[in-house]
């Protein structure tokens, strides 16, 4: 046999391998998170070359009492199983003794165990893929309360049949240690935002720059986006805001918030903040962060949260951007965000359906993603070759 005949017989021989392993691979798609399964699914046929839908017929039935039920209308047997779910997502109604209901994040986690359970134990493997992680800012004990994280994680690692659980931007990553037996990936869409932020923004906003975490507990994040400008051709400064509580009150369930009070260097006229953290639920905390920032003169300001919630509306951040104050959202498609808000102007939201396809397709095919969790380079690069025309040093 001929090299060339060696070297097509090679090709041949991967060619089937890749089509068993396409025949293996299986999504199954919440009606919570349809639309970004299915844009997962295409790039998933991109990355396999075929026509093959990857996605499993699934019908959804709620009864009249309240009680839903998943039924899966193809085999799972021996399938790997990735199964997409939105806890974040209030759009899918059903009727419950004639009134019209809204599914919530515990109506959604009850789907997710229907949908296990419906598999009945057959799928090779299963794997769940959560990017907004259900009640994932009940991370800690304050009060006489639930760690509801925790005992969710903990339910899903004690199910054999569960190998993984993908989620985004964890409130608090230390959650992962409810779970021993399953590996627990906490990727993030931060590459994908500051990407899309730097082709967008002039270069002279860019090189004198200041980063900000909303409270505490942002710090993290903050210092993610501080280091991803680690170029010698940016002057970057951090700052963080302590939330000050009023502790004999207690208003919704929680101490409402007195003040937020600035940490770090006090002059930042002429600089362009980049506020981050993980979610936007009402917003009023980034409010009072902005009119702080603009009490400092600061430029321009740009909130960078991976999930977008707007529980109370859009009407204030319309109001703050018409008003000048606010110059950009930058957020993903990780969660659901109202169809009647996508146009807005200062909305800038991220596509990070190739790389969640990326991330199936590595842990399917038993490849590395240690890149996709650790590499920081990709922003400095994105910069350099920006603001100088090469990515290079």
């Amino acid at each position: 046999m001929s090299s060339e005949e060696k070297l097509k017989r090679l090709e041949q021989i991967k060619k089937i391998k890749e089509e068993l392993e396409a025949d293996r691979l299986r999504l199954i798609v919440s009606q919570t998170a349809k639309e970004l399964g299915e844009s997962v699914n295409n790039h998933l046929k991109n990355m396999y070359d075929t026509d093959l839908s990857f996605i499993l017929p699934m019908d959804e039935i709620f009864f009249e009492d309240g009680h839903l039920k998943v039924v899966i209308k193809d085999t799972v047997r021996d399938k790997n199983l990735f199964i997409l779910t939105d806890i974040g997502n209030c759009s899918v109604t059903y009727n419950m003794r004639g009134y019209l209901n809204h599914m919530s994040p515990n109506d959604i986690s009850q789907q997710l165990r229907d949908i296990i359970g419906a598999c009945n134990s057959h799928a090779g493997n299963l794997n769940i893929v959560m990017p907004l992680l259900y009640a994932g800012r009940q991370h800690r004990r304050n009060d006489r309360e639930n760690l509801a994280c925790g005992q969710f994680l903990r339910e899903l690692d004690n199910n054999p049949n569960i190998g993984s659980i993908i989620t985004f931007d964890a409130h608090d990553p230390g959650v992962e240690h409810a779970v021993q037996y399953t590996e627990f990936d906490n990727f993030f869409a931060t590459d994908i935002m500051l990407d899309r932020f730097i082709k967008e923004t002039d270069a002279e906003y860019l090189k004198k720059l200041v980063f900000i975490a909303p409270d505490n507990g942002a710090t993290g994040r903050r210092n993610v986006y501080l280091n991803s400008f680690n170029c010698s051709l940016v002057d970057r400064i951090a700052g963080s805001f302590v939330k000050v509580r009023d502790y004999n009150l207690i208003v919704d369930g929680k101490n409402p918030i007195i003040s937020h009070d600035y940490c770090g260097v006090d002059d930042l006229e002429g600089r362009v903040a980049l506020v981050s953290d993980d979610m936007i639920s009402s917003g009023k905390s980034m409010f009072d962060v902005i009119d702080e920032l603009k009490k400092r003169k600061v430029k321009k300001i740009y909130l960078f949260v991976t999930f977008s919630l707007f529980t109370n509306g859009i009407d204030k951040f319309r109001e703050y951007y018409e008003s000048g104050l606010l110059d950009g959202v930058y957020t993903t498609n990780l969660t659901f965000i109202d169809k009647k808000f996508k146009d807005e102007k200062w909305l800038h939201i991220c596509d990070c359906s190739l790389q969640l396809a990326d991330i199936i397709y590595r842990i399917h095919n038993n490849l590395s993603i240690s890149d996709l969790l650790r590499d920081r380079t990709v922003t400095i690069k994105t910069l350099r070759k920006k603001l100088t025309g090469s990515s290079l040093e």
